[in-house]
């Protein structure tokens, strides 16, 4: 039996023309799909301008759906979610571009980076360290140190926190020695609460020397001395801070006060603190001064003075308490009242986050701001 080639001419066409159309409906379908996928694209970036994140992220959620393969619009929807605080779903989203095969490592390393925020921003503070530390020699290595000295910080993690700071201080991010004596005075602060005293004053010293102008490591090192019985030196590291930090000197008077009271150096001190007190007044100088003073008259007169220099509500309070009323009967009443209304003057206010307190803190507890709290208290601001 005979091939008969007459049905091959007329398959070639045939099958061509099948081809062609084929071609033409996949063409088709993927203009379809690229339409889709950018107009939910702007549908959510449209809705994100606007500030409507619900909308947003369904948005992208659709358009993720219609081009799964695009880590842009992944990165987006986890952004989105963490924004929201929808910290799982923002975890899920990274994890798994980090389990896709045919990322980039440049993207792979931004991944990391978000899945690290994540963890962050959730308060796992443990996986968001592990994150971080594997961002070491990416581009995001500088932010992730950043971050990690966050950690190590809300976590009183010292030791490691002077390590990553020691790190930043030697790239381009600046100098963080304040920082670092701020760390070391943390960790003296242990010791000296453990009985290690000797540990504490050399931590104290290794401090003074980083930040030889910040007033802390000069305070606490002049109080533990005090507290070791060497009146003497606590006294002279004092002298140091009215060269270094005078602006500090209001928060060490009370010491100063006390350690001139128990050595030979009351009219010198007396002296010093009178003549800080005509650079910048301070209420805390005047109760340093009248403690000095010998003659009681002579020392209430001071509270008189400021209040002629300034409207100062503590200091009349001050100067009320040891006057004698016309009716005796109800000075008791007076001076409550009084002690009551400048109570909340005698505080002191962060400058960041406005938190109040009775002490001055260093490092405030309320937004962690270092050095945010001014020397002096609220009335005097």
């Amino acid at each position: 039996m005979e091939f008969d080639f007459t049905w091959v001419l007329l398959g070639f066409p045939l099958a061509f023309t099948l081809g062609w159309l084929a071609s033409r409906l996949d063409l088709r379908q993927l203009r379809i799909e690229n339409r889709q996928a950018p107009k939910a694209y702007f549908k959510g970036l449209n809705f994100l301008l606007n500030e409507q994140q619900d909308q947003a992220i369904d948005a992208f959620i659709e358009a993720v759906q219609n081009d799964p393969d695009t880590s842009e619009l992944h990165f987006a929807l986890g952004n989105l979610f963490r924004r929201r605080g929808e910290y799982e779903r923002a975890v899920r989203v990274h994890e798994h571009l980090m389990s896709r095969g045919d990322l980039t490592q440049h993207e792979r390393e931004r991944a990391q980076h978000a899945l690290a925020l994540d963890f962050l921003k959730a308060g796992l503070l443990d996986r968001a360290e592990a994150a971080l530390r594997k961002l070491e020699g990416t581009p995001f290595e500088e932010e992730a140190r950043l971050a990690l000295l966050s950690i190590y910080e809300r976590s009183r993690d010292w030791a490691n926190a002077t390590e990553i700071a020691a790190r930043l201080g030697s790239s381009s991010q600046g100098s963080f020695s304040t920082r670092q004596a701020h760390y070391l005075c943390e960790q003296a602060s242990a010791s000296a609460a453990t009985g290690d005293a000797a540990k504490a004053l050399n931590t104290l010293m290794q401090a003074v020397a980083m930040a030889p102008a910040l007033a802390r490591p000069l305070i606490d090192l002049a109080k533990l001395q005090y507290q070791l019985g060497n009146a003497h030196d606590a006294l002279h590291t004092l002298l140091k801070l009215t060269t270094a930090a005078p602006q500090a000197l209001p928060l060490a008077a009370g010491l100063l006060a006390n350690i001139a009271q128990n050595s030979d150096e009351q009219q010198t001190t007396l002296a010093l603190l009178k003549a800080s007190y005509a650079q910048a007044p301070s209420i805390d100088l005047i109760e340093a001064i009248v403690k000095l003073e010998k003659d009681p008259a002579t020392a209430r007169q001071w509270y008189v003075q400021h209040l002629e220099r300034e409207v100062s509500l503590v200091a009349a309070s001050k100067w009320i308490a040891g006057e004698k009323l016309e009716d005796e009967r109800h000075h008791a009443l007076v001076q409550r009242a009084m002690d009551q209304a400048t109570k909340p003057l005698m505080r002191y206010r962060c400058a960041a986050c406005g938190f109040e307190a009775t002490q001055h803190f260093w490092h405030c507890p309320g937004c962690q701001a270092w050095d945010s709290y001014p020397m002096r208290r609220i009335e005097e601001l």
